[in-house]
C-alpha cells in the first residue's frame, strides 16, 4: 500500500515538474523540419501576457497567435533570424526570452556583475575598517591594561 502511494506521488510531482508544452494539435505542422524549427524559436520568445514563460509554454490567447504566426512565416520560407527580427519589430526586445545585447539592455547585462564588484569592494573596506579599529583598540591599553593582558596570555601558555 505504501508503496504504491509513494509511487503515485512520485508519478504527480513529475508529471507537475515537466514544461506545459501549450502547443495545440491544430498548430502543429506537417513537415517534421520546420515544426522542430518552430519548436525551437518559441522557446526563445516571451509570452506578452505571461511575461515569465515562453510562448511554448504559454496557454495565453497572445502566445497562441504568436506561435501560429511564427509557423505562417516558416511556411512562407523564412529565415530564423527574419523571423525573429519581425517579432523584435513588431513586439520589441521584450519579445525575447534572452535580450540582445546593445546600448539598450548594456544595463541589464552588466548590472549583476558590477553590483556584485561594489559589494565585494564595499565588503573588504568594512573587514579593513574594522580590523583597523580593532589594533588602534588594543594599541590604546593603559599600563595597567597591558599587564593584566600579559598575566592572560602566560596564564594562557602555561595551562597548554
Amino acid at each position: 500500500m505504501r508503496l504504491s502511494v509513494l509511487a503515485f506521488c512520485i508519478a504527480v510531482f513529475v508529471g507537475l515538474a515537466s514544461p506545459a508544452a501549450a502547443v495545440l494539435p491544430d498548430e502543429v505542422l506537417d513537415d517534421p523540419v520546420l515544426e522542430e524549427r518552430a519548436r525551437a524559436l518559441s522557446t526563445e520568445l516571451r509570452c506578452l501576457v505571461c511575461q515569465n514563460q515562453s510562448i511554448d509554454d504559454s496557454n495565453a490567447a497572445l502566445a497562441r497567435e504568436l506561435r501560429i504566426l511564427l509557423r505562417e512565416r516558416l511556411v512562407e520560407g523564412d529565415t530564423d533570424q527574419e523571423i525573429i527580427d519581425y517579432l523584435v519589430e513588431r513586439y520589441g526586445q521584450f519579445v525575447l526570452l534572452k535580450p540582445q545585447f546593445n546600448v539598450f539592455t548594456a544595463i541589464l547585462w552588466l548590472a549583476p556583475g558590477l553590483l556584485l564588484a561594489g559589494g565585494a569592494v564595499l565588503a573588504i573596506r568594512v573587514v579593513r575598517r574594522r580590523s583597523s579599529a580593532s589594533t588602534a583598540d588594543s594599541a590604546n591599553l593603559s599600563a595597567e591594561e597591558e599587564q593584566k593582558l600579559q598575566k592572560l596570555l602566560r596564564a594562557e601558555k602555561t595551562a597548554d
